[in-house]
């Protein structure tokens, strides 16, 4: 693997990642984050990746109906996968994220409005994502495939990149929310934001994983209907935290 293929996976990972979170930024332009907070939270979701890899690598070879195939071979297919595999590699990466996002950010004094959790959440997401696109993007880049390179980006950048932010943003949404109650009630929030990002990631790659465009096309739907859904609550929750400041305060 030379220099120029690991450049190349590189930058085609951060890209569509870089791309999502100047949207985010923008969307968070009223009362914006500490950069540096932003750009630590990043770096603290794309460190869960390694963390990642070798406890799905586990649940491959606990629950996968053809563990021989799907973890040695890497022919992943929902015949050789199997459900608990897929709820399983979804719980470890929206695990991760979220223990990451705990352990680093979200107990910092700079946390102290309700749309903050979604916009660290997400964030983490966003760097989770561009580690995982960089890994995608090696083999058909390594191979000379740069045409094939450019199309698993693009795709990704439509469809898994959103995933991740669409899942970690739930358990943002459920922190943000319960930010008033008291502890239990927050940690009754987290676990149901949790469950629901788990599920949403988990139906995704259900989809995603059989062949077929009309199951491509319906985990496409599944993803991009939630993001419209949680634009439209994230643009709410900003609505009810500033709604009585003046304009340019916080």
């Amino acid at each position: 693997m030379t220099p120029t293929t690991l450049g190349y996976a590189f930058l085609g990972g951060l890209l569509p990642s870089f791309i999502w979170l100047y949207f985010l930024l923008k969307e968070d332009a009223r009362c914006p984050e500490p950069r540096r907070l932003i750009a630590l939270t990043f770096v603290a979701g794309m460190a869960a990746v390694p963390l990642a890899l070798p406890l799905e690598k586990w649940a491959c070879v606990q629950f996968a109906l053809n563990p021989l195939a799907a973890c040695t071979l890497g022919q992943s297919t929902w015949q050789t996968l199997g459900l608990k595999t897929l709820i399983s590699w979804a719980l470890i990466e929206e695990m991760l994220k979220y223990v990451m996002a705990a352990a680093f950010i979200l107990w910092r004094g700079a946390v102290d409005e309700a749309p903050d959790y979604v916009v660290y959440m997400i964030t983490v997401a966003l760097g989770f994502a561009a580690a995982e696109n960089m890994l995608f993007l090696v083999t058909p880049i390594s191979g000379g495939q740069l045409a094939a390179g450019f199309f698993t980006g693009d795709i990704r950048f439509l469809g898994s990149t959103l995933l991740h932010v669409i899942a970690s943003a739930s358990i943002g949404f459920a922190l943000a929310f319960s930010a008033a109650k008291r502890p239990p009630w927050r940690v009754m929030a987290a676990a149901i934001g949790l469950i629901l990002a788990t599920t949403l990631h988990t139906a995704f790659n259900t989809l995603i994983i059989n062949p077929g465009t009309s199951t491509t096309f319906a985990a496409f739907f599944l993803i991009w209907t939630a993001a419209i859904v949680f634009f439209a609550a994230f643009e709410v929750l900003k609505y009810f935290q500033y709604r009585n400041l003046p304009n340019n305060t916080c």
